[in-house]
């Protein structure tokens, strides 16, 4: 990707402040996310007294979380990105990705049904303290993951600013920092301690949890082929000596490309 030199400053100082207002939406849904998900601080979240009938909610929350993974892995398609790009800028094609994100998350915000029941619920201070502190290690792992492959350019600011300055895009060369010397997607490992660790466990939270984790497993699939596309054998070898998501006892070690690797 290079920078449109024949633009204006004018519209590189647009698509910078587009860039950076997407990623402000985007971590503002991010931390409503999370207290949507653990039922804190925010004014509607994922339990809650039935509003509707068990299958209409059923039906409905489950339209949400598909309109989320339809958008979610359409948009992250590399035939998608080159037809989009004929009307979206290149800079901003990233930051456009992350704005949908958020608006389909506002959406399923908005419209979340809370079906009530009861799945588990861990007595004591013990269990609930474990719960929670496995969610909030869960949310950190989260952003711990996306800064070691670069944070800024997975949310679109690192695009929208070296289109401002006038230098090319350079795609980020494949590596294994840390976490992922011990699994491949430490980023969903994350996520799915975020579904899953409550000292409550609802029937609504069971739907949640269980439909973005076959999410998960499906979008890996699919990513890991572009990945491979992308790097060619590096990825291969690297899918080969690292576990997906759950990590092997051992110690890392370097591949014969330099790369760390676990076993």
């Amino acid at each position: 990707m290079t920078p449109d030199n024949t633009a204006s400053m004018g519209s590189r100082i647009a698509v910078f402040c587009y860039g950076v207002i997407c990623y402000a939406i985007f971590f503002a849904t991010f931390l409503y996310l999370a207290g949507f998900i653990g039922n804190v601080l925010v004014p509607t979240s994922i339990d809650g007294p039935p509003r509707v009938g068990m299958l209409q909610g059923l039906l409905t929350d489950l339209g949400l979380l598909g309109l989320f993974a339809v958008q979610h892995s359409v948009m992250a398609r590399p035939a998608f990105k080159r037809w989009w790009t004929r009307y979206v800028p290149h800079a901003a094609e990233r930051s456009t990705y992350v704005l949908f994100t958020s608006v389909a998350l506002i959406v399923m915000f908005a419209f979340w049904e809370p079906l009530g029941g009861q799945v588990w619920s861990l007595e004591g201070s013990v269990g609930t303290n474990l719960a929670w502190t496995a969610f909030a290690a869960g949310w950190l792992l989260v952003l711990i993951a996306t800064f070691l492959i670069n944070h800024f350019d997975l949310f679109g600011l690192r695009q929208v600013w070296l289109n401002l300055v006038g230098k090319p895009y350079t795609t980020l060369r494949f590596a294994t920092p840390w976490l992922y010397r011990r699994v491949r997607h430490p980023l969903y490992v994350g996520w799915l301690f975020a579904f899953w660790a409550t000292p409550t466990m609802t029937l609504t939270h069971l739907v949640f949890a269980m439909a973005l984790t076959a999410y998960i497993l499906v979008a890996i699939r699919y990513e890991e082929r572009d990945l491979i596309a992308a790097h060619g054998e590096a990825y291969r070898r690297y899918r080969e000596k690292v576990p997906m998501l759950i990590p092997r006892l051992g110690r890392a070690v370097r591949s014969a490309g330099g790369q760390p690797q676990s076993v």
